[in-house]
């Protein structure tokens, strides 16, 4: 009975059984999910050196603290959903793997067709709904409600744009899949 996937042993690389017709894309997605961990990184260390900025002049020097939140959550929702389609290249999400044992293998590969094809799905509506705020917010010049009033299209841009690139990293793994299902494999390595 496995108990989730270990990060430290999985490789970021494309899946051998991806089509040859999304292997272009998969390579391309491979590589801007490299610089979006990258963004991440640095978007956690902003993060963190302006929330500390903020608890050092907020307690010691007295001095008011508006923009700082806001900066912050704008860094972490950045990081939080650009570097989503890596972990999902890693399989690295969390999952719940207590049924896997009980089944046979025949329908646990079919339980994992359902289950990458459900997160498609729900991945690229969520991806869709978050365009429209991005497009709402950016139309309308919709700011935050602080004294600071940042625009709402930064977070909502930065939501649309990781949960577009996790939805088409679910869409590669997910005809991936099904090619090994078919076994139509094109056994290309990255």
């Amino acid at each position: 009975m496995t108990h989730g996937v270990e990060i430290g042993s999985a490789v970021l690389g494309v899946d051998p059984d991806t089509p040859r017709l999304l292997l272009p894309l998969a390579l391309v997605l491979m590589r801007l999910n490299r610089l979006m961990v990258m963004l991440g990184m640095f978007a956690l260390l902003i993060a963190s050196a302006v929330l500390t900025y903020s608890v050092v002049s907020r307690y010691v020097m007295k001095s008011s603290t508006d923009w700082q939140d806001e900066a912050a959550v704008f860094c972490l929702v950045g990081a939080t959903f650009l570097c989503s389609s890596f972990v999902q290249a890693l399989r690295g999400h969390v999952g719940i793997e207590a049924v896997a044992g009980l089944l046979p293998n025949s329908l646990n590969r079919l339980r994992l067709l359902l289950v990458d094809l459900l997160s498609c799905l729900f991945c690229s509506f969520f991806a869709w709904k978050s365009w429209t705020l991005f497009h709402e917010a950016w139309v309308e010049h919709q700011t935050t409600s602080s004294s600071w009033a940042p625009p709402l299209s930064i977070p909502y841009g930065l939501m649309a744009a990781g949960m577009t690139l996790l939805s088409l990293q679910l869409l590669i793994q997910l005809s991936a899949r099904i090619n090994a299902m078919l076994g139509q494999t094109s056994r290309v390595a990255s």
